[in-house]
């Protein structure tokens, strides 16, 4: 049995944005910086990024009346926890979905320090510290965000699910390009003239990125599911590898395969889900695809 909580409204909830973050210099944001652990809840802690920071690169598309996408960010919380009106401590794990559409994004760092606000915070029950939580993101996020709590008792039921399809790492390939480079995706060579479309699931292991804060690694698995022209899977997985020594963040760097792939290869619809790996407690999971597009499982990998 799962708690959830969805609040449908902002309401009279207040929330005093700070300054736009992807303006500041590294050493503004609380991951560039060395910050005291808080001891006591402390929603203030949380620090929202605007998301059109990272969408400028697609100002033609970003013009039009609605996003080229849809989807959410899939955030899974491993080390919440709480006290008791007694003092006992409790522990679960937090899961978040925040709609793609929200006006920003939350810092990780900034995220992790505020559950950690919550270690000796005694709360009258579990609904209540949901309750807060759900009010907190949804005023950093600027939109409604979901939150589902994983009680113990839960746990021997949660999966560990692989991607399916095609493996595109299992290809033998020359690549020594490790930078973004949309020019690496092309259709594959028609046969016997044929130019149907076809409905694919790839996927691969092959994504890394680096925080652009830390410059830590990033480390994920992607999969790609589209209808459309059939894409070279060669250079499919050279452009995913050439993320390599890319630095932004996830939710950016989706985006802009997710883009990439919708201009170069004209899919008529497309879905790119990635699921990074866990930093600090917590990992984040965006999705991005065209309207119509079958939300994919909640599951979690094996490296996850």
């Amino acid at each position: 049995m799962y708690l959830r909580f969805d609040l449908n409204q902002l309401g009279k909830i207040e929330f005093i944005f700070l300054c736009d973050s992807m303006k500041l210099p590294a050493r503004d944001l609380p991951l560039g910086q060395e910050v005291a652990y808080p001891t006591s809840y402390d929603p203030s802690l949380l620090f929202p990024i605007a998301r059109h920071q990272g969408r400028e690169q697609f100002a033609s598309a970003m013009a039009l009346p609605a996003l080229p996408f849809s989807g959410w960010d899939l955030w899974n919380a491993y080390e919440m926890s709480w006290l008791t009106p007694q003092g006992m401590p409790q522990v679960a794990i937090l899961r978040l979905i925040v709609d793609c559409t929200s006006p920003h994004i939350i810092e990780s760092k900034s995220l992790k320090l505020y559950l950690n606000s919550f270690n000796q915070t005694a709360f009258a029950s579990t609904d209540q510290m949901l309750e807060t939580i759900c009010k907190d993101l949804s005023a950093a996020a600027g939109t409604p965000v979901s939150v589902e709590l994983i009680p113990t008792r839960d746990f021997a039921n949660l999966q560990i699910e692989e991607f399916n399809g095609l493996d595109l790492d299992a290809q033998a390939l020359t690549i020594d390009c490790y930078e973004p480079n949309a020019e690496l995706l092309c259709l594959a060579a028609a046969t016997n003239g044929s130019t149907s479309s076809v409905s694919e699931s790839l996927f691969s292991r092959l994504l890394k990125s680096n925080c652009p804060v830390t410059s830590q690694p990033d480390w994920a698995c992607v999969q790609i599911d589209y209808t459309g022209p059939k894409i070279d899977p060669a250079g499919l997985l050279k452009y995913i590898v050439s993320f390599r020594m890319h630095n932004g963040f996830h939710e950016q760097c989706v985006e802009t395969i997710f883009m990439d792939i919708l201009t170069r290869c004209k899919p008529q619809a497309l879905s790119v889900y990635a699921r990074y790996t866990r930093r600090g407690g917590l990992d984040i999971n965006p999705w991005r695809a065209t309207p119509g597009m079958l939300a994919p499982s909640l599951h979690r990998s094996a490296r996850q």
